[in-house]
This record gives structure tokens, C-alpha cells and sequence, in this order.
């Protein structure tokens, strides 16, 4: 995607736009990979102590998962948005 987008700007500002899209997307998905490796470690680390909580912090983890994997799709939306609104 942002290749494409890079190659089809017109003028600097485009790019500078293209570079503020893949920025924004690229380090929301590295934010929510550092978000998700510590929550399924740290309930390896929990399960590992206690194995009778399993049932407990599992739907915890789920609901940890679900919005951390959401700033992804937050990040993607508001950088098209600024791509195209700004």
C-alpha cells in the first residue's frame, strides 16, 4: 500500500501524507504486537503458578486481546482519515 501511494503523489505534501500514513499504521501494529506478547506471556507466567485460574484469566485474556488488536484498526482509520481529510 505504501508504495503505491508514495508512487502516485504529486507533489511533496502528498508524500509527506504517505509517510505520516505508513508511520502511523506501522507503529500502531508494532505498539499492539508489544501489547499482545505481553499479555499471552503473562498468562503463561499466571497459569504456570496457579494452573487451577485457567478458567478465570483466560476471558480476561480475550478481552485484553480484543482491545489491543482494536488500536490497530483505530490507527488505520484515523491515518486514512488524515490522509484523505487533511
Amino acid at each position: 500500500m505504501f508504495p503505491t501511494l508514495l508512487a502516485q503523489a504529486e507533489t511533496a505534501a502528498d508524500a509527506g501524507k504517505a509517510i505520516a500514513l505508513a508511520l502511523g499504521i506501522g507503529l500502531g501494529a508494532l505498539g499492539a504486537g508489544v501489547g499482545i506478547g505481553n499479555i499471552f506471556g503473562s498468562m503463561i507466567q499466571s497459569v504456570a503458578r496457579q494452573p487451577e485460574l485457567r478458567g478465570e484469566l483466560q476471558g480476561i485474556m480475550w478481552l485484553g486481546f480484543a482491545l489491543t488488536e482494536a488500536v490497530v484498526f483505530y490507527g488505520l482509520i484515523g491515518g486514512l482519515l488524515a490522509y484523505v481529510l487533511v
